[in-house]
């Protein structure tokens, strides 16, 4: 098992600036990746960025490309995920995911959230 806690929500004005943490532990897998989704009150959870074991691989849902940016400390089984450049549609409640199987599919293991909310 995986176990996933985020960190880091919080409330911001429009135009700040967040990094959110997601601390790993229990089993590790090889050739994992991790990913950020998020959740926003009356919409289904939709992908926000992925990278892959060794942080060379990024991936990003359009809405957010170019203002946040995933990243990893394998040493420290932390992910992260900095946002800038907040705006309202950004609030969300934002999930830590873990694919062990390398694919970008498989989201097995999942954090509990944590709630950014941004103001106009």
């Amino acid at each position: 098992q995986v176990q996933l806690v985020e960190s880091g929500g919080g409330l911001v004005q429009a135009g700040g600036s967040l990094r959110l943490s997601c601390a790993a532990s229990g089993h590790t897998f090889s050739n994992y990746v991790m990913g950020w989704f998020r959740q926003a009150p009356g919409k289904e959870r939709e992908f926000v960025a992925a990278i892959s074991w060794s942080g060379g691989t990024t991936y990003y849902a359009d809405s957010v490309q170019g203002r946040f940016t995933i990243s990893r400390d394998n040493a420290k089984n932390t992910r992260y995920l900095q946002m800038n450049s907040l705006k309202p549609e950004d609030t969300a409640i934002y999930y830590c995911a873990c694919d062990p199987s390398g694919t970008y599919y498989s989201w097995d293991y999942w954090g509990q959230g944590t709630q950014v909310t941004v103001s106009s």
